[in-house]
């Protein structure tokens, strides 16, 4: 009985020891898969031009023994290449203009562990087209060294493109290449704008360069012409005598139109204007054209106590002057019996026409002379003078005269050479005041 409970015993021992020794350990888990974000090269947005761009998209997997790639549903065929710690995974597709729009990814890495997935979007645009719009030069004719503005708009697609680079250039007459001068930036609406040093006869224009997302573009080329600097002129010697002078007795005016390297200028008109004691204003009087050596010669009659000049109005390449003032004391004689009251004018309907007009082309000129006849206006007949005040200048310069007809119409025409503002101007008489009309402006182009 005791022999069968020892071999029992160790029948025991040996069985358990045998199911340790046999027994196996549970398996470990297999490790997940990682995978990076997909870069595109070039990177989003594909901006495609006139060929198709072929664009190549790399993701990194760990853990990972196959991959793919999808494009809005298709798969892109990859190919793998060992890198530290995992694989590198590269495809291209090619996109062209039809391909617009935004297009969706997804990455999937599969492994023993499982399947991740990685997924995105991008966009494909077609390339803007630029126009510059709008492009002008100004003024178009300018002395050396003056400076003109540049200015113009930037369109792509047909809207404002704000924010851009725009170049202004120029080609000088008689060359083949234009050259930078400035850069520019565009504004709110694509607008731009610069002030430039005009130094010679040529053509500008505004260059838009290509970009990564918009095409190039050229403006339209706006031509300039520069003349050398205008000559300075002077009055030398003017006088008005007698002085003192009785009231109604007649004035002589003297003096000599002198210029810059050239001595008297002869053929110029030259204008003699009036300015009575305690008035701001000088009023035209009359007027006459330099002689030999420049010298000038006119006569009025002596009215009331003040200042005279003379002036002259410029031309092509010489400067306008005016003469220093000389005053004069008109002995009043002895007081009269008050004389009829004057009846007041009025000058209307003033137009300048063309607008704008070509330079050296006409201006035509109308307007109305009308007189204030016991509280209703009439026509009237009366010596008019036309003025033009050049754009920058300060001084209204003598044009010509004319008369009005028995209906107050007025009439006449000059060549313009310059922009800038007309009126029509009436002294007045023994019967009325004068008064002046609108002034009317007028640009000049080329």
């Amino acid at each position: 009985m005791l022999q069968r409970i020892r071999v029992a015993a160790l029948a025991l021992v040996l069985g358990v020891s045998g199911a340790v020794a046999l027994g196996t350990p549970a398996a470990s888990a297999a490790p997940t898969p990682t995978i990076t974000r997909v870069a595109l090269s070039p990177a989003a947005p594909i901006v495609v031009f006139d060929s198709d761009v072929s664009v190549t998209f790399t993701f990194t997997t760990t853990n990972a023994t196959t991959a793919a790639l999808k494009l809005n549903g298709d798969t892109v065929n990859v190919t793998s290449t060992a890198v530290a710690g995992g694989l590198k995974w590269t495809g291209t597709k090619s996109f062209g203009a039809g391909a617009a729009g935004k297009w969706n990814y997804a990455a999937t890495a599969k492994g023993d562990g499982g399947e991740v997935t990685q997924t995105g979007s991008f966009d494909v645009v077609k390339a803007l087209t630029t126009k510059i719009a709008d492009f002008d030069a100004s003024p178009d004719l300018v002395a050396k060294g003056d400076t003109i503005r540049v200015a113009g708009r930037l369109l792509a697609d047909g809207k404002g493109y704000d924010g851009q680079t725009v170049s202004i250039t120029f080609r000088e007459r008689g060359s083949d290449n234009y050259r930078e001068v400035t850069k520019v930036t565009t504004g709110r609406g694509g607008w731009f704008g610069a002030r430039v040093e005009a130094n010679a006869t040529g053509w500008w224009r505004a260059e838009f360069a290509a970009t990564g997302t918009a095409r190039a573009s050229v403006s339209d080329a706006d031509r300039v012409d520069v003349r050398r600097a205008a000559l300075g002129s002077r009055i030398a010697r003017f006088d008005a005598a007698p002085e003192p002078v009785d009231k109604g007795d007649t004035l002589s005016f003297s003096g000599a139109l002198r210029v810059e390297d050239r001595g008297g200028l002869a053929g110029q008109r030259v204008s003699i204007f009036f300015k009575a004691d305690g008035s701001r204003r000088w009023e035209y009087v009359t007027s006459d054209v330099t002689g030999r050596h420049g010298r000038f010669s006119a006569s009025a009659q002596a009215v009331t106590s003040g200042w005279w000049r003379a002036e002259y109005r410029g031309a092509r390449g010489i400067n306008g002057s005016v003469s220093e003032a000389d005053w004069v004391k008109v002995n009043q004689p002895a007081p009269q019996p008050p004389a009829e009251e004057k009846a007041d004018t009025r000058l209307i309907k003033f137009n300048a026409y063309p607008e704008p007009v070509k330079r050296g082309k006409y201006l035509k000129f109308k307007g109305l002379l009308q007189i204030d006849d016991e509280g209703s206006w009439e026509g009237y007949s009366g010596k008019v003078a036309l003025f033009f005040k050049p754009v920058g200048s300060k001084k209204w310069q003598l044009v010509r005269t004319t008369w009005s007809g028995d209906s107050g119409r007025l009439s006449t025409k000059a060549k313009a050479w310059k922009s800038g503002h007309w009126k029509f101007v009436f002294s007045g008489d023994d019967d009325t005041y004068g008064d002046s009309s609108r002034t009317d402006y007028v640009r000049v182009k080329r």
